[in-house]
């Protein structure tokens, strides 16, 4: 009898629980603590550069990159250092671990306090080249928005929300110089003014995808020579960033993403090349770089990502060493904004596109022209071209992993012809794609991703190819 009473209690209680999570009680949220926000950096002041156009000046008072004594004409290649090749690599620990779960190397993990502050001439140097970048990428996100009417965005497909997220790109570059400023020291480089080889919004977008891919190539490629490591970490957290503005500016043009396994770096003197060209001018005490400019390689048949057959065209660039695509010109029917003809011809920006008709394809002729060097470039035309290559014998393609020779054909002073390659990084994954990097050089040098500066002292002439 007591049993069946408890069982009973239990029963009813067992009831009342299962009503309750049954009939759940909503209750609005309510912010019951608050606090004063954190204290933060302040961000640089920044005014937009109200000039822009080629530089009209006097002639420079100082011409020619930064020096000092040299070692020698090149850095010499040595075979590799023996250590790097002992470790056993087979998945056990080797050395003592300086604490719990933490197995032993690496650099920078011995406990001592961060100094986010160059260290060397290739750390300061390294740095001033990413802080220019920055800088004209602030400006240049700026400018499109004060230059471009609401009505041009609009017909080239790129509404409200879209110019917002530029705005916030430019909003982005604020901290980048800040933090790459604030590792520098007073004498970082400052902002400049700026001459851009754009007349349309397709034109800009397309430039700005241009000069966002070498600007984040330009730090791949020295990011691990750095000697502060601890310069390279936020260097690391701003460029990938910088990589996201690229794919934007890609998504924005209508082309394909990320068409590519991995990114490609290049050599510090590749980025100054490329970009200083559109650096009209700068105030007399702005820091001078050490870095080298390579004469401009014109593609004479680049692709046009405006077009529904990018591929079918010929001297279509509005010059320079972007090779930045010409879309003044395109007639209706041949223009890819907005085709709903056949499918696979659309280029209208959007998440993803993918083209029936390829940009770029192997075997496809491409025609090259190169300047001599000598040529005043920079700020305040106060740098020059230069080359201590040889005859000019092959066109080198660096993508993704890869440094591909391919030779010049029907060499004709400073012109010749040459094929593009077929290769892949892996099978499935075609080396020659996207946004690339292609020189003309005196000799097919063995080169790989971390030693790629090895070929400066054989380069005749540097630009920009779309190869996708």
């Amino acid at each position: 009898m007591v049993q069946s009473k408890v069982l009973a209690r239990v029963s009813v209680a067992l009831a009342f629980v299962s009503q309750s999570i049954a009939v759940p009680v909503v209750s609005e949220p309510t912010t019951t603590i608050t606090s004063e926000a954190a204290t933060t950096l302040e961000p640089l002041p920044v005014t937009n550069v109200t000039s822009h156009g080629s530089y009209t000046g006097p002639p420079a008072t100082t011409t020619g990159a930064l020096s000092t004594s040299v070692a020698a004409p090149s850095v010499a290649a040595l075979p590799p250092e023996e250590y790097k090749l002992q470790y056993p690599a087979d998945g056990k620990l080797h050395q003592t671990q300086p604490a719990p779960y933490t197995p032993g190397g690496g650099l920078g993990t011995n406990g001592t306090e961060p100094v986010y502050r160059v260290i060397s001439d290739f750390d300061y140097e390294s740095v001033a080249l990413a802080l220019y970048q920055e800088w004209i990428e602030l400006d240049l996100f700026h400018w499109g928005l004060a230059t471009f009417s609401d009505e041009d965005f609009e017909n080239a497909g790129l509404n409200a929300e879209d110019r917002f997220l530029l705005e916030f790109m430019a909003d982005q570059e604020v901290g980048h110089a800040a933090a790459l400023t604030n590792m520098l020291g007073p004498q970082a480089p400052v902002q400049c003014t700026y001459n851009y080889p754009v007349s349309t919004v397709q034109e800009y977008i397309d430039f700005s995808q241009k000069l966002t891919r070498w600007g984040e190539s330009g730090v791949y490629g020295f990011l691990n020579h750095l000697d502060s490591r601890e310069t390279a970490q936020i260097l690391l957290q701003s460029i990938t960033t910088e990589a996201r503005q690229q794919m934007i500016f890609r998504q924005f043009e209508g082309l394909f993403p990320m068409p590519v396994w991995f990114e490609v770096g290049i050599p510090q003197s590749w980025g100054w090349t490329l970009l200083s060209p559109y650096i009209s001018s700068c105030p007399a005490n702005q820091t001078r770089l050490v870095w080298q400019n390579f004469p401009a390689l014109h593609i004479l048949n680049q692709a046009n990502p405006a077009r529904i057959n990018g591929s079918d065209v010929w001297n279509e660039t509005t010059g320079g060493y972007a090779n930045t695509a010409r879309t003044g010109d395109i007639s209706a029917a041949d223009a890819c904004l907005n085709a709903t003809d056949e499918a696979g011809t659309d280029c209208a920006p959007a998440i993803t596109q993918n083209r029936t008709d390829p940009l770029s394809y192997p075997g496809r002729e491409v025609f090259l022209q190169w300047d001599a060097p000598g040529q005043p470039v920079g700020p305040n035309n106060s740098y020059v071209t230069s080359t201590s290559a040889g005859e000019p014998a092959f066109a080198m393609w660096v993508s993704q992993l890869n440094v591909t020779y391919s030779p010049l054909l029907n060499v004709s002073g400073c012109s010749a012809v040459t094929i593009q390659p077929n290769i892949s990084t892996y099978e499935g994954d075609p080396a020659i794609n996207g946004t690339i990097f292609l020189a003309i050089t005196d000799k097919d040098l063995p080169v790989t991703p971390f030693n790629l500066t090895q070929i400066n002292p054989h380069v005749n002439a540097l630009g920009i190819y779309q190869a996708g």
